[in-house]
Order: structure tokens, then sequence, then C-alpha cells
């Protein structure tokens, strides 16, 4: 009985979760050096199923869990921030692709709205998810933001931005050598482009220069995403 007291007092502790965060995490980045840092080995996504994991076995809900977790979500600011150091260090090489990166940034962007829109409307999707769906390559922040004021459900939009950068990050790197690109600047700045924060952490693990160019992609379409979804969207749904 005292250890079911005791139990019961942890799972309310915001200290606990806050734990139990960084360990997931931690277990999971373990778990990913150990296997070579296989691209199906994503610690975010083994850290989010151990987290749930977590919570649905001790019944805890999730206003509970994130007022112990919150301090994690605030670090993302200063960690967004943190990326203009690498791009300061390669700032010489990304002028010298600006041109390059224009262009993939407009086509990519693009793609990322019409494809998936087109697809989920082909499928029956009703308006809602299509609206919710749109914004879904760029930082969570932005695209809640963005699904809100278009008519959209933030929350599903927050899991299907997860969900993208999960596949994205999963995907690029047997992708890119499938297609045999093998500029660490082309690779990166389509992860970052295509699957925000959590293909940008997956760059830098391959390459740093990936890794800035993955970042200077993240931020850009967080600019230009905003612009086109409203533009987009009277065309796309009807």
């Amino acid at each position: 009985m005292s250890g079911f007291r005791l139990w019961v007092y942890l799972q309310t502790a915001p200290l606990f979760w806050l734990t139990a965060t960084l360990a997931a995490f931690l277990v999971a980045d373990a778990f990913a050096r150990a296997v070579g840092r296989h691209p199906l080995a994503n610690t975010v996504l083994i850290s989010v199923a151990l987290v749930a994991a977590l919570l649905k076995l001790s019944g805890t809900d999730y206003p509970t869990y994130f007022n112990g977790a919150q301090f994690v979500h605030f670090l993302l600011g200063p960690a967004t921030v943190a990326l203009a150091v690498p791009l300061y260090r390669n700032f010489a090489l990304v002028r010298q692709n600006l041109l390059p990166m224009a262009a993939a940034l407009v086509v990519g962007a693009l793609v990322a709205i019409v494809s998936a829109v087109a697809v989920a409307a082909a499928l029956g999707a009703p308006r809602v998810v299509l609206v919710s769906l749109a914004p879904k390559s760029v930082t969570a922040a932005v695209a809640m933001a963005v699904s809100e004021q278009a008519g959209g459900l933030p929350s599903l939009t927050a899991a299907l931005v997860i969900l993208t950068g999960v596949i994205g990050a999963v995907v690029v790197t047997p992708l890119m050598n499938a297609l045999r690109i093998r500029d660490y600047a082309a690779r990166g700045f389509a992860a970052g482009l295509a699957s925000h924060g959590i293909g940008t952490a997956r760059a830098f693990t391959v390459d740093p220069v990936a890794g800035v160019f993955a970042g200077v992609a993240m931020g850009l379409n967080a600019v230009a995403t905003p612009i086109m979804v409203p533009l987009l969207l009277p065309w796309l749904i009807r």
C-alpha cells in the first residue's frame, strides 16, 4: 500500500515527468547509437513511444504530464536560436547557394502543401482535415497557428507535423542514397524543408553541413508556408 501511495504522489509531481521525459530520450539515444544511428532508430519516435506507453500504463492525462515536461518545451526556443551558430560558421557556403535554395524553397513548399491536400481530398477527407494537413511540413508552433487561422484543428495539425517529421527523418538518408545525391547541402536542405526540426536533428547526426542547410530550410519554410497556404487552399478545397 505504501508503494501505491508513493506512485500516486510521483505521478502528480512535475519533476517526475520531466525526469521521465529526459530518461526516455537518453534510452532512445543510447539505442540509436547502439545500432549505428540507423534511420529507423529515430530518437524522437522511440522517445514518444516510451513516454506514451508510460502515460497509458499509469493512466496519466496530458495536462498532468505537460505540467512537468513543459521545461523541455520551453527549451525548444533556445534550441532553435542555437541553429544560428553553425549557420554563422558556414555562412559563406550558404551565401554561395542562395539562388538554388530560393528555387528549392518555392518548389518544395508548393509540393508539400499541394501533394498532401490533393491526396487527402482524393481519398475523401473532410475539409477540416485538409486544412489541418496543409501546413504539416513546418515547425509545430507555426503550423498550428496557420491551421487555426485557416479553420483547421491545431491539435490534429500538431500530430501531423510530428508524424511528417518522423517519417522524413526515417526515409531521408536511404532515399538520398537511392537517388545518388551526395551533396550534403542539398540533402540537408531537403530534410529541413520537408520535415522541419526532426529532419534537421537527423541531418546534424549525418553531417554538419547537412544540418546547417536543414536549419536554413526549416526557417525559410516557416516564412513561406504561412504565405502560401491561404493563397492555395481556396484552389485546392472547393
